[in-house]
Order: C-alpha cells, then structure tokens, then sequence
C-alpha cells in the first residue's frame, strides 16, 4: 500500500499473533480508577512507574509474607 506522498506504507496484521501470546492476569489499572480507591484511604502506596514495583522496605522478619509474579 502507499502513502500519499509515494511512500510505501508497512502495515502488520498481529490477529495470528494476539491468538498465541499469554494474556496478562493483573493488567495496570486506569490512572482514575487508582485515584477514586486511593482517595478513599489514609495510608497508600503507589506503583513506580520507572521501575515497574512499589518503593517499599518490607522488614526481613516479613519478607516470606511476600508473593510476586514474575516471568
């Protein structure tokens, strides 16, 4: 296909490959989604969005409560 100006235009039909890519179990929510449930609480933690998890020390004596899911 061509763009207007001549150009060929590259498009990707990625329908095979969303059939066979492992869908993800806990999506991010919404940014208003976290607001309204974080605007009801005293205490809350956000996500890191640089670094992918929360900025919090959990106590070595508590760490084994701890669960991730990783790759």
């Amino acid at each position: 296909m061509l763009k207007k100006n001549g150009k060929l235009r590259i498009c990707v039909n990625f329908n095979k490959l969303n059939v066979v890519i492992k869908k993800d179990p806990y999506p991010l929510p919404f940014i208003d989604e976290v607001i309204n449930i974080v605007a009801r609480h005293e205490v809350s933690a956000f996500l890191d969005g640089f670094s992918r998890y929360d900025q919090i020390s959990i106590p070595p004596k508590n760490q084994y409560k701890t669960a991730l899911i990783t790759n």
